[in-house]
């Protein structure tokens, strides 16, 4: 049963991530860089949207089911709906969820095939269903202010990390066809958000950490949370390490775009195992000094 529920986190944070990521890229920071978007791979990746979209909505529905046979420690009681009924209006968990199953509903309807008029609404519930996920991690241990606060970290924290994967999801896009839009320019400025990018995860990750720890790190150092927010870190670091690969090569000065596709492929991977250790490090107690 818990493996069920950190592989049902693991799929809907990141279909929630990459929705918001790839949306805030298109309509908004590379708006400019993508008018001469051919028409067919435009389509290609709305209805990669539209599939991320449906991902979400399903595994939100089975995130609600697999909690509440957890609390029930049944599985019948995954399709109860007297169960799970009991989960939607006792807690809190069920009162936020309630409100993130509408807005990953809406998020469908946004994907539906039609001419993309209105992106920016369509941006700002992706953004609404991204930040429905900060209440339901560790920050519903505190209350009042100090929970708060914590949420609100907890969401500039996904609003970080989403921005980056969704840039590196339409950096590949972009180098599956890099004759219609100027990829060095992209890459030169997707670099430049970078900066920021990861100075708000790594200050809003290292909050998280010492508020739900007590200390700058848990306690045993490699045992259970601590030996997972290792294996996170680590992927972190991979990952920047191969921003700068990409960087590098953005700015010489013959662009080789098949070092360009290994390199975004491999930081993709190691973003992948990042949000794995993310799923399993939400389903563990952080052993509060």
């Amino acid at each position: 049963m818990q493996d069920g529920l950190i592989l049902c986190r693991f799929v809907h944070f990141g279909a929630v991530l990459l929705l918001f990521g790839v949306e805030l890229f298109r309509s908004v920071l590379f708006a400019s860089y993508l008018s001469s978007f051919e028409a067919g791979m435009t389509r290609r990746l709305d209805r990669a949207m539209a599939g991320l979209a449906i991902l979400g909505l399903m595994s939100a529905m089975a995130w609600l089911m697999l909690t509440a046979a957890s609390m029930a420690d049944d599985w019948h009681d995954a399709v109860s709906l007297q169960t799970i009924g009991s989960v939607i209006g006792h807690t809190f968990f069920g009162h936020v969820w309630i409100a993130h199953l509408f807005l990953g509903l809406l998020a469908v309807l946004f994907c539906l095939p039609g001419p993309r008029s209105r992106p920016r609404l369509g941006l700002l519930v992706n953004t609404l269903l991204l930040l429905t996920l900060a209440p339901v991690g560790h920050g519903a241990m505190y209350d009042g202010t100090q929970g708060q606060l914590l949420i609100f970290n907890q969401m500039l924290h996904l609003i970080g990390v989403g921005t980056w994967l969704g840039g590196l999801l339409m950096l590949a896009v972009l180098l599956s066809s890099p004759g219609t839009v100027d990829v060095r320019a992209v890459l030169v400025r997707f670099s430049g958000i970078g900066y920021g990018l990861v100075a708000l995860i790594v200050a809003t990750g290292m909050i998280n950490v010492r508020a739900l720890s007590g200390a700058l790190w848990p306690q045993p150092a490699f045992s259970g949370f601590g030996q997972v927010l290792a294996v996170k870190v680590g992927m972190v670091l991979c990952m920047l390490a191969l921003a700068a690969v990409n960087r590098s090569l953005a700015r010489a000065t013959d662009l080789r775009l098949s070092a360009l596709r290994v390199s975004v492929l491999f930081e993709c991977l190691f973003g992948s195992a990042a949000l794995a250790a993310v799923s399993l490090l939400g389903t563990l107690p952080p052993m509060l000094a």
